[in-house]
């Protein structure tokens, strides 16, 4: 049976590996400090952060996963947007339909929120099948990042 949970500190043994598997995984284009990836873990279950919402992916008892979700605002669909900011599924529960169960849940969850937006890199063709069957479409916009301060 599959389910899905909040995830606890208690977690962290278990939700760890998964993390360094997902930011080793072609699903990841660039390297991040795993100190950023435990210092996420922390926020994710910590229920004084508002933004970040951890989720333990479970199948008989086991877990099989984990969901990262946050949210943020939408100019372009005039409200909030729920954004998965990594979802990952230990290879052995790939293509069991669960992946379908996270975004059924999400919505069952977030019934107001106009739109779910995700970010996938072009080698992940399983999820890109997945996120497409689903409705997702893909949108032509280029993602640009500042780290650190702005340059002169």
């Amino acid at each position: 049976m599959f389910e899905i949970r909040a995830m606890t500190a208690a977690d962290h043994d278990v939700v760890m590996p998964m993390v360094q598997a997902f930011y080793q995984s072609p699903a990841v284009d660039h390297d991040t400090d795993p100190a950023v990836l435990e210092r996420t873990f922390r926020d994710a279950v910590d229920p004084a952060e508002p933004l970040l919402r951890g989720m333990l992916l479970v199948e008989d008892g086991q877990a099989v996963g984990y969901a990262y979700l946050t949210e943020c605002y939408s100019g372009e669909v005039g409200g909030r947007c729920v954004f998965f900011e990594e979802m990952y599924f230990t290879p052995a529960c790939r293509g069991k339909g669960y992946g379908t169960a996270v975004f059924r849940w999400v919505k069952e969850q977030y019934p107001n929120y106009p739109r779910i937006r995700l970010e996938v890199t072009d080698v992940n063709e399983g999820a890109i099948r997945l996120y497409q069957r689903l409705g997702f479409q893909f949108l032509d916009y280029r993602q640009m990042v500042l780290e650190g301060d702005l340059q002169a």
